[in-house]
């Protein structure tokens, strides 16, 4: 890694941490990992600065161990990301293992998936892919944030959909198996998964959602793909509709939510919208954090409280 890598390896590192923990969760977290923080006191407000002045300390192997936790590319892996062309940027990604008899089910799901800020690739099983087909999977695979199964008669005995399920269990990404038939087998037999079975593709969808923000390991970046999608948003509507999402969770950190205060501030198209500023404080009234208050309100109380 040369020095511009490991600047730029870094700033992410540090964006990742100030988007996830409070200062006090950072000095925990370097402590489980034996950082030594001593007369290592934060000089700025910002978290991501705070993290990079530590970080630029430490090995660089605990730097990709660090990384791999928090779902950061790393350089060296840098080049099969950029040939991943077909995740949805700032979204989840999820890769849905399925056969090819369900592909047109599948497809489906993936654009039910889409409302949630989560970016899927459909994996076709073939008996003898292309090289190009292959090397699409194996991008997908390697740069997926977890993979969703979709159990049925013939996935067990195919060897790509094994293979793939293998590629998961080695990185030790989130498994979600939806059972469409068959019971989870194998590595994957411990976890109960998604009951499909009589289901419409809309609660299946809204199934691996709720899988995705309970587990530990995807939690976090699940709900940064939402806030984030939230944020960036040019159709009042389809906000809304996120916005409503994001209140039916039952837990959401502070720190998260107030990201998406400040990203929104941003957002011209947003903050014009009265009914998504109403909806965007009802959702902060759920979890307790203050309202959102626009510099054209606070100007209008400062005005209210001048005499004429």
């Amino acid at each position: 890694m040369n020095g511009i890598e490991k600047i730029e390896f870094l700033e992410k590192l540090g964006v990742e941490l100030q988007s996830r923990m409070t200062f006090d969760e950072i000095d925990m977290y370097f402590s489980g990992h034996n950082i030594d923080l001593k007369n290592m006191t934060p000089n700025t407000n910002s978290k991501r600065v705070y993290a990079k002045d530590i970080l630029a300390k430490v090995d660089e192997n605990l730097l990709f161990r660090i990384a791999g936790e928090l779902g950061v590319d790393t350089p060296s892996s840098i080049k099969t990301v950029e040939n991943a062309t077909f995740w949805k940027a700032g979204h989840f990604r999820l890769f849905l293992s399925h056969l090819a008899t369900f592909k047109v089910q599948t497809a489906r799901l993936q654009s039910a998936l889409r409302r949630y800020a989560i970016s899927s690739f459909v994996a076709h099983e073939d008996i003898e892919p292309t090289r190009e087909w292959q090397s699409e999977i194996e991008a997908g695979l390697h740069t997926m944030d977890a993979l969703a199964a979709i159990l049925m008669d013939g996935f067990k005995e195919s060897n790509w959909c094994d293979q793939e399920v293998g590629v998961a269990v080695g990185r030790d990404v989130l498994i979600i198996p939806v059972r469409k038939g068959l019971d989870p087998y194998g590595f994957i037999g411990k976890y109960q998964g998604i009951q499909a079975a009589n289901k419409s593709v809309a609660e299946v969808a809204d199934a691996i959602f709720r899988t995705l923000v309970k587990s530990p390991k995807t939690n976090a970046k699940m709900l940064s793909a939402l806030s984030s999608a939230i944020s960036q948003a040019t159709d009042i509507e389809d906000a809304l509709d996120k916005v409503n999402i994001m209140k039916s969770i039952d837990n959401i950190s502070t720190e998260i939510l107030e990201n998406l205060k400040q990203q929104v501030s941003e957002n011209k198209v947003l903050v014009d919208s009265s009914d998504f500023i109403n909806s965007l404080n009802s959702m902060l009234s759920k979890f307790n954090v203050p309202k959102i208050i626009l510099s054209s309100q606070t100007k209008q109380e400062e005005w209210d409280d001048i005499p004429f």
